[in-house]
């Protein structure tokens, strides 16, 4: 068991260079990899550019790129020696990074080449100094987009730097080490402030019900930039010597599916969504492909082996090998979490938020209690707050080492949702089962009361509609004490069901309307006869576009809602 002389990024990485010297550490799919001894001497490198350029201890440094192994060497470099990161999701808008590097007030910018327009401005004004990530060198003042190397190259690991005649600053457990913009589902970003101490405890925390070893391989598809997936799937990995794998293209199923094979990856993160994509534009088409294995399908003993059987080779698909699939950033769908448990697929359902470094409960894929997110980690205590005398449910409120310092030059929003004797109010809420298992109903802010005061929980029926074969998406809503529902429908799918589909498109626009208008009937029905009399749908209307979503694929919400204003 490593022993860390403090909890602080720095410390890590020097242990597992240690310790794992000559193991792999982070590359492309199908690329070179770098030993934990060499990414260990080019974060020094880093580190030492990085004074050069005037960064003191607690400056702050942005980042971003998209997963790459020098986003991960970036992000250590700039932690070791005292500074704070800020990691700056690639899916922002110009405008939001903009804003997002003038709050903070970085004083140098990491960049790939990608998200180089974005900053265009500041090249031009050559302040802050910006590093290229493709290649970790300096961009020389008013370089254009035009002239910078899109090719990622690691550099060599220096060792003829004599480290000893500069003064690396280094890091205090308690120090900031990283400022998280949240886009949110509200529309509003704050940036969350997270210690040393708060990733690395968190990350211990977690060890406690799910092992990694430095045989591990993990292939990384969400965001580094995102705290689920660089608490879980990078400080995690780095911390017990393991492989870490990024892909070069977007995670297309031509692209995701070769690398799967190559890699053979033990560990993966997803958010539902995309095994949510996966059962209901895969699996399920095939388990129901005919009326025979459609009405099989209906009976719970045919069903569970149907499920089997499409998780073995699921199981194959992604590799044959792994031991951890872990699924969290938002609600799993019922249905969809019933094939994997059924499937006896290696998943496992984590609840947390950036504001906790992020995960508060979770479960090894064995300790799996269907429909819940795990129990409370070891060392962080959660308790449900003011709970409802008659269900239980109330906010989640949690307390450790994991919780933020607070929102970054936000003291009011930081006294809002911290209390005085250190809980932190997460906004959610859940009933806690006698066992320690936590269940989640939805968001306190979502919540709907109802004519006769009852709770009515849009993320419930939202779930209910998304079973429908023929949805994708919703998203419920409540105008004029009326609950209505968007739904996106799954057109590919439609498409494929009725082969006329296309033929009436073309040739009777105003059928297609009423068939479109039937479906959402269809839905209306196959809703209202599942729910609560009083989570029934008024209105079932046809959203065209795709939801705009966070980073987590969360709707946002404020967006769609009756009194919102562009």
């Amino acid at each position: 068991m490593v022993v860390y002389n403090r909890l602080t990024l720095r410390d890590v990485l020097v242990a597992s260079a240690a310790q794992f010297p000559d193991r792999p550490s982070l590359s492309f799919v199908g690329g070179k990899s770098i030993t934990y001894s060499e990414m260990s001497i080019i974060v020094r490198n880093i580190s030492s550019l990085l004074i050069t350029l005037g960064v003191e201890k607690g400056d702050r440094v942005a980042l971003l790129g998209e997963n790459s192994p020098n986003w991960g060497i970036a992000y250590f470099a700039i932690t070791s020696m005292g500074g704070v990161v800020v990691p700056i999701l690639p899916d922002f808008t110009h405008h939001e990074v903009k804003n997002i590097i003038e709050h903070s007030q970085a004083k140098v910018i990491f960049t790939s080449a990608k998200q180089f327009p974005k900053i265009e401005n500041e090249a031009k004004a050559a302040s802050p100094d910006i590093v290229l990530l493709n290649t970790l060198d300096v961009v020389v003042p008013k370089t254009q987009f035009a002239d910078l190397p899109t090719v990622y190259e690691t550099p060599e690991p220096l060792t003829n730097i004599d480290f000893t005649s500069l003064e690396i600053p280094e890091p205090m457990e308690e120090d900031l080490a990283a400022i998280i913009y949240t886009s949110g589902t509200t529309g509003r970003p704050k940036g969350v402030m997270l210690s040393h101490k708060n990733l690395i405890s968190n990350s211990l925390s977690t060890f406690q019900i799910q092992s990694i070893t430095s045989s591990d391989r993990l292939l990384s598809i969400l965001p580094l930039s995102h705290t689920y997936e660089c608490t879980i799937g990078f400080i995690m990995p780095i911390m017990r010597g393991a492989s870490l794998y990024y892909l070069q293209k977007p995670a297309t199923a031509s692209v995701l599916l070769p690398a799967m094979q190559q890699v053979k990856p033990t560990m993966m993160l997803v958010v539902p969504l995309i095994i949510e994509k996966v059962f209901r534009g895969k699996v399920l088409p095939e388990l129901t492909a005919s009326k025979f294995m459609a009405k099989l399908y209906g009976y719970s003993l045919f069903r569970k082996v149907l499920h089997r059987i499409a998780a073995k080779k699921l199981y194959k698909a992604f590799g044959g090998e792994l031991h951890f699939f872990g699924v969290g950033g938002s609600k799993l769908s019922a249905d969809v979490e019933r094939f994997l448990y059924e499937g006896k697929f290696p998943y496992s359902i984590g609840y947390g938020l950036t504001e906790t470094s992020p995960l508060l409960t979770g479960s090894s894929p064995k300790a799996v209690k269907f429909r819940c997110a795990g129990t409370s980690l070891p060392g962080q205590e959660l308790k449900i707050a003011n709970p409802n005398p008659e269900t239980g449910e109330g906010e989640v409120w949690a307390r450790g080492a994991n919780v933020m310092i607070g929102y970054y030059k936000e003291p009011v929003l930081t006294k809002e949702v911290l209390t005085d004797d250190g809980w932190f109010k997460t906004g959610d809420l859940g009933y806690l089962h006698k066992n320690g298992a936590l269940e989640l109903r939805g968001r306190l802010k979502n919540m709907i009361i109802g004519a006769s005061g009852e709770n009515i929980y849009p993320e419930d029926i939202e779930e209910v509609i998304n079973s429908h074969s023929l949805v994708l998406e919703s998203l419920v809503y409540e105008i004029g004490g009326r609950l209505e529902a968007k739904v996106l429908l799954n057109y590919e799918l439609l498409e494929a069901k009725y082969e006329d589909f296309k033929k009436a498109a073309k040739e009777m626009q105003d059928s297609i309307g009423d068939s479109i208008n039937e479906i959402m009937d269809e839905i209306k029905l196959h809703v209202n006869t599942r729910v609560a009399a009083f989570s029934r749908l008024s209105v079932v209307v046809e959203q065209i576009e795709p939801f705009e979503k966070t980073p987590t694929h969360k709707i946002k919400r404020f967006i769609y809602a009756p009194d919102y204003c562009v």
